[in-house]
């Protein structure tokens, strides 16, 4: 359900803002049937402001059988209205809550608006008999009326704040119905003044008619509206002027009012019209300004066609009305964060830096993303400048641009969902390239501040990024990336980079300098990485004894258990490695934990490997016991059907009755 500018705000703490179930009986002021309501007595409205002031001037008596039948008609669904109003609930502007009690509802109408309303609904034939006869009954009773153009306010005033309406239209059509009421108006009264006039022959009317009682209606109001559009609009050829005191006094009011109408008329125009002249005029001296800049300071070619492409794509945004960032920085963060995913989420997922890193880190960076246009041949990070910021390509082309004595080398297109400046942003390098448009592009902008404070936050992110950095450059081959990529690595190992590199990092990479940097820093020597791995169980199972070494030296348990159940021994033994790392384990009291013996037993079962499974017993292990389904490795041995293995482990005490482990012997 969208919000509308007509509800109400919620008071300061209150427990819900779920819709108001109203009592019976008792409608709602933003009913939707109510509101039909509302519209419908607006078109009887319109018929009202015309025939009203047409009845106040022109007749004395209702003379016309159709506007009598149409005019009781009319009170009689504004009588309806008068009742329904009394069952119509208003929002108390004061605690700004809905007030539902009938009571007060009809205590509120009887105070402000029911005289008037119901004034206005008596017919005629009613008042005749209520008023005395010198009294012109008739027309007072329909100028009454005119009391519901209050409805026709509160409908434009809606509208206004209708966002599926434009604005402009709605206002134009509001000055046009003020201005035709007016003008009708005037032309009535003035028409009233000169029949009621003492002297017929002194009026304005009587310069150029003769015998008005001859002349139909329809003539007469013609020339009274001829004369009024003329007057109000300042024309005023002379055929038509004031004659009596009376008449001069009206048409002076009436003149000064057109006055203010008129001033109004120009001061919304000039409101609507004002911003495009202001916009463009700044464009232009902008654009002035900018080529003088150019002239004087003898600036080539390249650059002043990327100065005024600039400010033409940023005239062109504003036009348009695509100033997205604007839009997203004045809504609220969920929102904003809500967009943000809808729209750069899967395209940020594919950007090969963040492939692997968790979806919480993705989902904070979305919003930190700013969309940016660039016009084509524009610059966005040049050769050598560290870049403070990494982009993103959304839509267009770009290229980089390798500047060789002097010379411009094309080296490589960039895409859509490609990422640039990712190499100064992370290690603190100059950019290697010059990354520059080849059409009009957005591009996602992200700020290194926000982007090493957000990943500072999950170590293990970090080491993703960088692994994915790494390994990206690597491929791309050629003597002057695999230099880049060594100097990275050597920042790595002194820990000179911004991004929060764990030990599990340095663990995988085998970096001895970087995990020995790390531990002496003060990191956890048993921090874990995914499947709750330690650096430990990452360098035993890649047999860098030296790391091992390292990290036993500094604390880390040689027992801790990963979310499969392996030890760093069992890692170790696994991948066959030196005895002397083994035995560098167990002199640091590791063993094979005996409740996960039978699960290292089985495994080497499954893989027929009779050596793994000596192994596990050399060190301590204990192949007798049971998993903790029950089933030994004896009968898993059986099942397989490995005769060599089933005698080894019956030769290390195993004592079963499973019949089936006899015939396989």
């Amino acid at each position: 359900m969208t919000y509308s500018l007509n509800g109400v705000v919620p008071s300061l703490g209150a427990r819900t803002g779920r819709s108001i179930a109203f009592g019976r009986f008792i409608v709602s002021p933003f009913d939707p049937r109510h509101r039909a309501w509302e519209d419908f007595l607006v078109l009887l409205v319109f018929y009202t402001a015309w025939a009203s002031p047409f009845e106040f001037g022109f007749l004395r008596k209702p003379s016309i059988t159709g506007l009598a039948i149409a005019d009781n008609i009319v009170n009689g669904f504004f009588a309806i209205d008068i009742i329904l109003t009394f069952f119509v609930a208003y929002h108390d502007k004061e605690t700004s809550l809905p007030v539902e009690e009938k009571k007060k509802i009809a205590w509120r109408y009887i105070r402000t608006w029911f005289v008037l309303d119901f004034v206005s609904t008596i017919p005629y034939e009613l008042v005749v008999i209520i008023l005395p006869d010198n009294i012109h009954a008739y027309g007072l009773n329909t100028v009454l009326r005119l009391w519901r153009l209050s409805k026709v306010n509160r409908m434009f005033s809606r509208l206004e704040k209708d966002r599926k309406i434009n604005y402009f239209f709605i206002r134009i059509c509001k000055l046009i119905c003020v201005t035709v009421f007016v003008v009708h108006f005037a032309a009535c009264f003035y028409y009233l003044l000169a029949v009621n006039y003492p002297n017929p022959k002194k009026t304005w009317i009587a310069l150029s008619m003769e015998n008005l009682e001859t002349k139909n209606l329809g003539h007469l109001y013609v020339v009274s509206m001829y004369w009024s559009m003329s007057t109000l609009t300042k024309v005023g050829y002379g055929d038509f002027h004031p004659v009596n005191v009376r008449e001069m006094i009206f048409v002076f009011f009436y003149t000064l009012f057109s006055l203010g109408l008129f001033a109004y008329w120009i001061a919304i125009m000039t409101s609507f019209v004002g911003d495009r002249i202001n916009r463009d005029m700044n464009f232009r001296n902008e654009l002035q300004a900018v080529t003088k800049f150019a002239e004087r300071n003898r600036l080539p070619v390249r650059l002043q066609d990327q100065m005024i492409s600039h400010l033409c794509l940023k005239y062109r945004v504003d036009s348009e009305g695509l100033q997205q960032q604007e839009v997203l920085e004045s809504l609220p963060k969920a929102i904003k964060s809500s967009i943000s995913h809808y729209l750069f989420y899967s395209l940020l997922d594919k950007v090969y830096l963040f492939r692997g890193v968790s979806n919480d880190l993705l989902f904070q960076l979305v919003p930190e993303m700013e969309a940016e246009y660039f016009s084509p041949n524009e610059d966005v990070i040049l050769q050598s400048e560290v870049p403070t910021f990494l982009y993103v390509l959304v839509h267009g082309e770009m290229e980089l641009i390798v500047h060789r004595n002097g010379v411009e080398e094309v080296v490589k297109e960039v895409k859509s969902g490609d990422i640039c400046g990712e190499i100064g942003v992370l290690c603190y390098r100059p950019q290697l390239c010059t990354v520059r448009t080849k059409r009009l592009c957005q591009l996602l902008r992200l700020d290194r501040t926000v982007l090493l404070n957000l990943v500072k936050a999950n170590a293990a992110d970090g080491a993703i990024i960088m692994n994915n950095l790494l390994e990206y450059l690597s491929q791309q081959g050629g003597p002057f990336m695999q230099s880049t990529v060594s100097d990275i690595e050597k920042m790595i190992s002194q820990g000179q980079t911004g991004l929060p590199l764990g030990l599990c990092f340095a663990a995988a990479r085998g970096d001895e300098l970087l995990l020995q940097f790390l531990l002496r820093q003060g990191s956890n020597p048993n921090e874990t990485s995914t499947k709750d791995r330690t650096a430990l169980h990452i360098v035993a199972a890649n047999g860098n004894e030296k790391c091992v070494a390292l990290l036993l030296k500094f604390g880390a348990d040689p027992n801790v258990k990963d979310s499969d159940g392996n030890v760093p021994l069992w890692d170790t033994i696994m991948g066959k490695h030196p005895e002397t790392m083994i035995e560098l384990l167990i002199d640091h009291g590791a063993t094979l934990d005996s409740d996960e013996v039978p699960q290292y037993a089985c495994y080497a079962i499954e893989q027929d490997n009779l050596k793994l499974l000596q192994d596990i017993v050399k060190y301590g292990g204990d192949v007798t016991l049971p998993k903790s389904d029950g089933i030994t490795p004896l009968q898993a041995a059986v099942t397989s059907g490995n005769a060599a293995i089933v005698r080894f482990l019956l030769e290390q005490g195993e004592s079963s009755a499973v019949h089936s482990s006899t015939k396989c012997l």
